[in-house]
């Protein structure tokens, strides 16, 4: 998919939108279309890339992946494997699951992300579609049990405490 026509088009618009405030305002809108290309194409990527993850999670089986070649996004949709590995994930449907989708930044150390690229691969699935995966496994399971605070033994605390 060729994002260029989305972003002459929006390029066009702000150009039309500046061209009653005279010649200034018509290149200084021209200046900010050129400026801007690069973060609108980022946001359409990434439109693109939850677009095909709300698409993927309502779909039984196929997954909807954005890769990028060069600055073209190219949507592909893979069939999961019918025989999973042992270390893969299974599907795991998300209690009371809206349809809504959030965003949130994760930090992993580099060798964790490394990991989760690898797994992501070898089931042929994107990063975010393993992540997700991996996240409604790890909050149906029963929550671990409490461990008890290193100072607290029983219904006895120990330690100190200034008034």
């Amino acid at each position: 998919m060729d994002l260029t026509p989305y972003l002459e088009s929006l390029r066009d618009d702000l150009a039309a939108a500046a061209a009653p405030g005279g010649p200034d305002t018509t290149r200084a809108a021209e200046l900010l279309g050129s400026a801007l290309e690069s973060s609108v194409r980022l946001v359409l990527l990434e439109a693109l890339s939850d677009a095909a993850a709300e698409i993927t999670t309502r779909l039984q089986g196929p997954v909807v992946d954005v890769r990028l070649r060069g600055r073209e996004a190219d949507l592909v949709v893979s069939e999961t494997p019918a025989e999973a590995p042992a270390t893969t994930l299974a599907p795991q449907p998300v209690a009371a699951d809206t349809g809504d989708l959030a965003r949130i930044t994760l930090r992993l150390p580099e060798s964790l992300k490394t990991h989760a690229e690898q797994a992501a691969a070898a089931e042929g699935i994107s990063v975010n579609s393993w992540l997700v995966r991996a996240v409604a496994a790890a909050t149906q399971q029963n929550p671990p049990a409490r461990q008890p605070d290193s100072r607290s033994r029983g219904r006895r605390i120990t330690g100190f405490a200034q008034a």
